[in-house]
């Protein structure tokens, strides 16, 4: 599945003295490439981040120095480097939370026949940590490790915003607002139904995709990051009829990972 078109405003940069400006801004040019944008020159890095083209030349270079980009010299762009690959591989082998939640959603997914999912936010986007793909159709979308989907559309974006520390919650609305125009209205109704959803029965539901339900339920333990769980179906059946299926293990898998967690390492 292709990532949604990247409208979202541009972020100012604010002087801060806890951070080295070159290391931040390095890293923003990093987060412009995605699938889709796989190919950037320093134009079109720079209008993603705001950045000058000089500044963006400067670190371009140095990235490319760096291991961390490519330079295709016959088109003037920049793609990402094997090292980053290896980066994002170190993150999953070594994250105790995939290790303690991973053979829970295998084992569900493979009870099912359905695909499982764990994200967490970033920014105005949801991340897949974990998919597993084992649906009872074949699939109209591949989800996989690391990919992005759109908070305020899916089901795992607005259990999250459920969630969410409120002035967090409200800066998002507001940037949602600003980048959805005429269908916000909708938008916002579905995201306070899903708020309350997840306040009643401690999930969401959502179908932004042809043919494909989703349920959603947030992970919340104090003194760690929000975590989602999602699990979906590509079916015909009405979205009633497969909430009845799966809000019931959904949620049972929700407190088993809450109890695998607790157990390992309790928060502070």
């Amino acid at each position: 599945m292709p990532s949604p078109p990247d409208t979202a405003p541009r972020r100012q940069h604010h002087e801060d003295p806890l951070l080295n400006r070159s290391l931040e801004r390095g890293i923003e040019i990093l987060r412009t490439f995605r699938p889709g944008a796989d190919l950037l020159g320093n134009g079109e890095i720079a209008e993603r981040t705001g950045l000058s083209r000089a500044t963006v030349s400067r670190l371009t270079q140095t990235l490319v120095g760096t291991g961390l980009l490519e330079h295709d010299r016959s088109r003037r762009a920049y793609r990402l480097a094997a090292p980053v690959l290896s980066l994002g591989h170190a993150m999953r082998s070594g994250s105790p939370v995939l290790n303690a939640v991973a053979p829970l959603m295998r084992a569900l997914a493979e009870k099912m026949r359905i695909n499982v999912g764990l994200a967490v936010p970033d920014r105005e986007e949801m991340v897949y940590l974990e998919s597993v793909r084992y649906n009872r159709k074949v699939a109209l979308r591949n989800v996989v490790a690391g990919q992005r989907v759109p908070m305020e559309l899916t089901s795992l974006g607005r259990a999250y915003l459920a969630v969410a520390p409120q002035e967090e919650r409200r800066a998002l609305l507001v940037t949602f607002k600003a980048t959805r125009h005429s269908g916000w209205s909708r938008i916002r109704q579905e995201i306070r139904t899903a708020r309350a959803s997840v306040e009643e029965r401690g999930y969401c539901v959502a179908s932004w995709q042809p043919e494909v339900v989703a349920l959603a339920a947030p992970l919340v333990i104090p003194g760690r990051p929000i975590y989602v769980f999602n699990v979906s179906v590509t079916t015909a059946a009405s979205v009633r009829d497969t909430e009845e299926e799966l809000s019931g293990p959904l949620l049972a898998l929700r407190d088993k990972a809450r109890a695998v967690l607790m157990a390992a390492e309790p928060p502070p």
